[in-house]
């Protein structure tokens, strides 16, 4: 039980740890891809030391829910990053928390920050809250609907118990597993602002979502906030190791298979990161008109991989 708790503690702090850092490889990447001047890979480091030693600037009729907000999403981010075995299956608290409660932590952070982009009532915060209700309405069943397939194979909620059964079995192909993870990366992007459907570098009108809703931040609220987005997106990029990709995850009680789970893990995030970069590079942003559709195909494809699990896996 020591050695299990020990390991939560460490999986939360490497989270904590490496997901700035996989941010700023992604911007290496694009950089690179786009023929410019890559920006340090520590950049991300560098941007939260120095919003942490700013003054923070609070508009005047904000409440303190506006206060209060980034320290939620924080929190939230943390305790989802606790749940995604990125190392070990030796997860003591997994049995409170499975694959449902994981996207109640995502929902739980993203109605406190549309509810701090309305508390100040300006015109951008209110946009972005809305376009982000828009987008979660259509990518949480899409998600849940990717949860649910790996699921019904596993026959587990626990990501712990469907790593343990997709890792270390006889090996097998499913393709419902193939259409679950089309419809993952497409949730992914969505879910972190990243191109087609958002453009996180942007702060353009007319096509900005999450930036809209963070404009009146500053200073350390304003550090939560980005260091909140590197963890959604670390969190991300591993629990789509853990469920179509687990191989190298040590199994309960294995401590000599961490340093190569460690490196494992390292070489799949590279590896994820310059695929994102990538496919930032050749596709373009979408109209945000076009973002249900985008969604839409996304549960689609999700739904189609539950019924071939019924039809053909069974």
């Amino acid at each position: 039980m020591t050695t299990g708790i020990a390991l939560q503690i460490g999986q939360t702090l490497l989270a904590l740890v490496l997901a700035p850092m996989l941010m700023g490889w992604v911007n290496v990447c694009r950089a690179w891809l786009q023929g410019r001047v890559a920006p340090p890979l520590l950049q991300p480091y560098y941007n939260l030391r120095k919003l942490f030693h700013k003054d923070a600037v609070l508009a005047h009729d904000a409440t303190r829910l506006f206060r209060f907000a980034p320290y939620i999403i924080f929190a939230c981010m943390v305790l989802a990053a606790g749940i995604v075995p990125t190392l070990a299956n030796d997860l003591p608290f997994s049995p409170a928390a499975d694959v449902i409660a994981l996207v109640g932590l995502f929902a739980l952070a993203r109605v406190f920050q549309a509810l701090a982009a309305l508390d100040i009532g300006t015109a951008f915060g209110s946009l972005g809250a809305r376009r982000e209700m828009l987008i979660a309405f259509l990518a949480e069943p899409a998600l849940l609907m990717v949860f649910f397939t790996a699921s019904l194979i596993s026959q587990s909620t626990e990501l712990p118990h469907i790593v343990d059964r997709l890792a270390h079995q006889e090996f097998a192909l499913y393709p419902s597993l193939a259409f679950a993870a089309v419809a993952f990366w497409m949730v992914s992007t969505a879910e972190n602002a990243r191109i087609p459907v958002d453009n996180p570098t942007t702060h353009l009108e007319l096509t900005m979502i999450h930036e809209a809703m963070v404009l009146e931040y500053s200073a350390r609220h304003l550090a939560m906030i980005e260091w909140a987005v590197a963890l959604k997106l670390f969190t991300y990029s591993t629990l789509g190791i853990a469920l179509f990709l687990p191989w190298g995850i040590a199994p309960a009680g294995d401590l000599n298979a961490l340093p190569l789970a460690l490196l494992a893990l390292a070489l799949k995030l590279a590896i994820g990161g310059a695929a994102l970069a990538l496919l930032e590079t050749v596709n373009a942003k979408m109209r945000l008109f076009r973002a249900p559709e985008f969604l839409g195909t996304a549960f689609l494809l999700a739904v189609l991989g539950m019924l071939t699990h019924f039809l053909l896996e069974v």
